[in-house]
């Protein structure tokens, strides 16, 4: 292209750009405002906003006029956080969560639904996701043309491209064809990522690690898994697999990937097969020899023995975990997540000594309060970067009904 005809439209979007970003940040900004902001001229920065408000990304507001103002009041301007949407979806093996949210982050609605028992076949799975989507939009009174991207988090290892990695025992579970679904079919673009590493990217943005350049976050309900932040920027991998836990079989005192809700259950259903008739049987009852790791951390917290025995035993496992990463990455913050997130505090002091045998400067360790919306609320963030890095080559809801 000439570079008489492309250099006023790329100085047009870089002056559209400077704005936007300063609008995305503020409630609302007179022109001085943006002036300051953006060290354009005030014809420069009018025009600009005008341009922005008739694309549909800002809209201006009244601005109040104070007591003894003459003339006019300043034009003041703001992001139209409703000028479309953007959707989180989290695919476990059991369920699917999805959240609506405005291009502001806010979760405007949402759904949750269960997957047939043991996972159901590849077509089934796409039904229930596709169910979930519609009945989270309709709850959410949003419309598919409103949609702008989708975040999609899933428990598997993914490729930098967005694709399940191959050679995963799980992929048919995750690889349901959607591209096609909500790509061709409704014009979204689908963006694919590991579950723990949309779980760091929840926690960075909205969770105790808030604001930390280096963190990690490790899932730790059935399997462990974890997501890394450096420096600001997540981390992926030549194929995917930074922050995986396969390696674990190699590592005395650990051996896989179970997590804790899933020891917790393995070790407290043993306790019971074994005669224990302590708390975790006076919890769970004498018809069965299943714990549920709720139970098991219940009886834990009562004072059983044997439940904080097991606790004991899984504090010091993860522990070791815990070490790898901070050995691996030296993150600032480590979060633990994940099903047990909550009930997984009562194990923060035994790790916390633990990890100071293992590593000289330990990283501070947290609990993530964000329970089951912490994939889903990562899955958002994902899709709000996309939007947020091609906004000027989106068209808003606004602007497709106009």
């Amino acid at each position: 292209m000439d570079a008489s005809t492309s250099s006023p439209q790329l100085l047009r979007r870089t002056n559209l750009r400077a704005v936007l970003e300063v609008l995305r940040t503020v409630p609302s900004a007179t022109g001085t405002d943006l002036i300051s902001a953006t060290g354009l001229t005030r014809a420069t920065v009018i025009a600009v906003c005008d341009d922005l408000i008739a694309r549909g990304w800002a809209r201006e507001r009244e601005s109040p006029r104070t007591e003894g103002q003459k003339g006019r009041p300043a034009r003041r301007f703001e992001f139209n956080a409703d000028a479309g949407h953007v959707l989180g979806i989290d695919v476990g093996i059991a369920t699917v969560r999805v959240l609506v949210a405005n291009l502001s982050g806010a979760v405007v609605g949402g759904t949750e639904m269960r997957f047939p028992r043991h996972g159901g076949a590849p077509e089934q799975r796409r039904q229930v996701l596709i169910a979930a989507v519609d009945d989270a939009l309709a709850a959410a009174a949003v419309s598919s043309a409103a949609v702008l991207c989708v975040g999609m988090g899933i428990a598997a290892r993914v490729t930098g491209d967005g694709a399940v990695a191959p050679g995963q025992d799980v992929a048919p579970m995750f690889d349901l064809g959607l591209r096609q679904e909500f790509g061709a079919g409704r014009g979204w673009p689908l963006l694919v990522e590991n579950d723990a590493k949309l779980a760091a990217l929840a926690e960075r943005w909205r969770g105790v690690g808030a604001g930390e350049k280096d963190l990690a976050v490790i899932l730790a309900g059935e399997r462990l898994g974890s997501g890394i932040i450096e420096s600001g920027r997540l981390l992926h991998g030549a194929s995917g697999g930074t922050g995986g836990m396969g390696a674990l079989e190699l590592v005395s005192g650990v051996g896989n990937e179970d997590g804790i809700a899933k020891l917790a259950r393995l070790w407290g259903s043993a306790a019971l097969k074994d005669g224990h008739d302590g708390g975790i049987r006076a919890l769970v009852g004498p018809s069965t020899n299943r714990a549920s790791a709720r139970l098991v951390f219940e009886a834990a917290a009562a004072g059983d023995p044997v439940a904080g025995d097991i606790l004991d035993r899984i504090a010091r496992r993860i522990a070791r975990v815990v070490a790898l990463v901070s050995s691996f990455f030296d993150p600032k913050l480590i979060v633990i997540g994940g099903a047990v997130a909550a009930s997984a505090t009562a194990l923060l002091p035994v790790m916390t000594g633990e990890l100071a045998r293992y590593v000289s400067e330990p990283p501070r360790l947290a609990v993530s309060d964000m329970g089951k919306m912490l994939v889903p609320t990562g899955a958002v963030r994902l899709a709000l970067d996309y939007v947020e890095a091609h906004m000027l080559e989106l068209v808003p809801e606004v602007r497709r009904r106009g």
